[in-house]
């Protein structure tokens, strides 16, 4: 079996993301054979003991990979488990929830969509900041925003963590002198949403994620979930730059019609009319 590094093996065997996996690592909480692991450290996850506190992690070389749509709502925290004994969504994906962890994050009091899954490599490409899956956002903000403000927030607004990308905003409507928008970003920062309408004058009194990519929320009413299908799970990776590679065509059979040189087609002939040259007059 091939050495994978740690975070791999532990977002392939479904307990968290290659991120979390870091964080985890860096806390100390992850060893290998018994000894603390660092960041960058290869196991063999048939042979060698990986332990996450007290858990031993086992490997899925094989079996069924789970891609799962939430609609979350308020009141509950987007980790496997939380120390403040508060509700996680593991809470409402019943038995599967041991199978799959949270691709990304949707904090505390937002809303929407939220994806689950055991393959590694899928959570990766959704999350990775190079791939520039767009999160689109309903929002109701406190105050009318201008479009001057929505203006700033499409060219990027600076944050205590820097400017961020450019948005998609469009406005809504209005309801009781309140403002309700569309945000569309590629970012994943923490509460990147509420802070960037903070930063233009606008406290967010409600947030819920509609897409991730080219999927929304049809047929997923508040508090359940459904597994994804192939079809949707191949439109994620195609919106994260993987498309899907099809066989090349093989070559046609050349034809068993030989083409005719121009030395081996038959000279045109020119036909005397003997019998009419011999009647012109002289």
């Amino acid at each position: 079996m091939a050495l994978e590094r740690i975070q791999k093996i532990l977002s392939t065997a479904g307990v968290c993301s290659r991120r979390e996996a870091e964080e985890m690592i860096i806390e100390g909480r992850v060893k290998i054979n018994g000894r603390v692991a660092e960041l960058g450290d290869k196991a063999d996850p048939e042979n060698d003991t990986i332990k996450v506190g007290n858990k031993v992690i086992k490997g899925q070389s094989g079996g069924k990979k789970y891609y799962i749509i939430l609609n979350k709502p308020r009141g509950y925290v987007s980790t496997t488990s939380d120390p403040e004994g508060r509700k996680t969504v593991m809470d409402l994906l019943g038995q599967v929830g041991s199978r799959v962890y949270p691709v990304g994050r949707l904090d505390y009091e937002t809303e929407g969509l939220l994806l689950f899954t055991s393959d590694g490599d899928f959570a990766n490409a959704m999350t990775h900041p190079s791939r520039q899956v767009l999160k689109t956002y309903e929002v109701k903000v406190q105050g009318v925003m201008t479009d001057s403000e929505m203006e700033r927030l499409r060219n990027g607004v600076r944050l205590d963590d820097g400017v961020t990308a450019p948005a998609f905003v469009k406005k809504k409507g209005l309801a009781d002198k309140n403002s309700w928008v569309e945000v569309a970003i590629h970012e994943g920062r923490n509460r990147q949403v509420r802070r960037m309408c903070e930063a233009v004058g606008h406290r967010v009194q409600k947030l819920k994620r509609m897409k991730f990519g080219p999927i929304d929320l049809k047929g997923t009413p508040l508090g359940t979930y459904r597994e994804l299908t192939p079809a949707e799970v191949k439109l994620l990776m195609k919106a994260a730059g993987h498309e899907e590679k099809r066989p090349k065509p093989k070559p046609q059979a050349k034809s068993p019609i030989k083409e005719v040189t121009a030395a081996q087609k038959p000279k045109n002939r020119t036909v005397l009319n003997t019998e009419r040259s011999s009647r012109r007059p002289k």
